[in-house]
């Protein structure tokens, strides 16, 4: 009797042991995040939501039960993409003034993180439109490519340990991000052939000014032109201001005069005409836009919105004192490229 009270005293310790190491059917996701842009971090796909709070220091905690799979971080401002499978314990710092270049995580399950983290700066590194841009025939850009999808492909194979949905999903979407990057930089190097440097520049007569009175590209002959072609919907135009208003500022006294083109049009208001322009009107004094700031008067289907091209905005232009083209896609005010042409041009 006593050998049988003592094995059965084993099994039932075996057995809790075993229960208790039983696979956890959540994840642990914890973190520090400095400069937090919200109070609160969220966990999506399409299909799947959860809000974080944020302390006043910036850590966070919480459990989530999900599927395996890539999941997007959003802070209210910027996001970036994380793996989370169930039983995994990972902790993310990350400094929202440097976003993708300061994530990092560590604990259970973070080495898939950590790849995402490093795939996305290797692809932003080797797919800057800028750059890409820059270059003048599509025999170029085509071998430029290649190279690229060599290199990227060598990436995703690298570390055979990373989740294969991970390293499945970026080799089946390496083909059309590539085909995306062609065709739209296909069509700025198109644009610079049809547009190039020194030729006339398209012009616009008598487009409405802010203040109710006109405004011709031939009124401002004799300075360099930057045209930021935006609407008051566009998230990208927007977030191009404060970057706008400085250079406006910084350049104020140089020789170049900065206009504001609207393309709001009826479509994108409700049918109206009219509240287009009111909400044009309301957004230059709401965000107290300088410069010249002019509304396009057939918005898509104005004159020199054709002429130049645009078929998405955000679209920079510079054009010279003389009204020749310097370039029909400028660099952003936002990049330190622009600054560089400006030097270039003795601006």
């Amino acid at each position: 009797m006593r050998k049988t009270l003592i094995l059965l005293s084993a099994v039932l310790v075996f057995a809790c042991e075993k229960k208790e190491e039983a696979p956890k059917d959540y994840v642990t996701f914890s973190g520090t995040i400095t400069n937090p842009n919200s109070d609160s971090v969220v966990i999506r796909t399409r299909d799947y939501s959860k809000t974080l709070k944020v302390n006043e220091d910036g850590t966070f905690s919480d459990t989530l039960k999900v599927k395996p799979g890539i999941y997007n971080l959003f802070d209210g401002a910027e996001s970036t993409s994380i793996f989370l499978k169930n039983g995994y314990e990972i902790n993310m710092t990350l400094d929202t003034k440097m976003f993708d270049e300061t994530a990092k995580y560590s604990g259970e399950g973070s080495e898939h993180s950590n790849f995402l983290a490093a795939k996305a700066l290797k692809e932003e590194k080797l797919l800057d439109f800028e750059e890409l841009s820059a270059i003048e025939d599509m025999e170029t850009l085509e071998k430029t490519l290649d190279g690229i999808k060599s290199e990227l492909s060598e990436f995703y194979a690298s570390n055979t340990n990373i989740d294969t949905l991970i390293t499945n999903g970026a080799t089946k979407n390496l083909e059309p991000m590539l085909a995306s990057y062609k065709r739209y930089v296909g069509q700025a190097i198109a644009l610079k052939n049809e547009l190039p440097k020194g030729a006339t520049s398209p012009t616009f007569e008598d487009y409405e000014n802010i203040d109710g009175s006109k405004t011709s590209l031939a009124d401002l002959k004799g300075k360099y032109v930057y045209i930021d072609v935006w609407a008051t919907w566009c998230g990208p135009c927007k977030a191009e201001i404060p970057a706008l208003k400085a250079i406006e500022k910084e350049y104020h006294d140089k020789n170049i005069q900065f206009v504001s083109l609207s393309i709001d049009d009826d479509r994108t208001h409700g049918g109206s005409w009219d509240k287009a322009r009111e909400d044009w009107k309301a957004m230059v004094k709401d965000k107290e836009l300088g410069g010249i700031q002019i509304f396009a008067p057939k918005g898509w289907q104005s004159d020199f919105v054709q002429a130049y091209k645009i078929t998405g905005i955000p679209r920079f232009i510079l054009v010279d004192p003389d009204g020749n083209v310097v370039t029909p896609d400028a660099p952003r005010p936002s990049s330190n490229k622009l600054k560089e042409l400006f030097t270039e041009l003795n601006i």
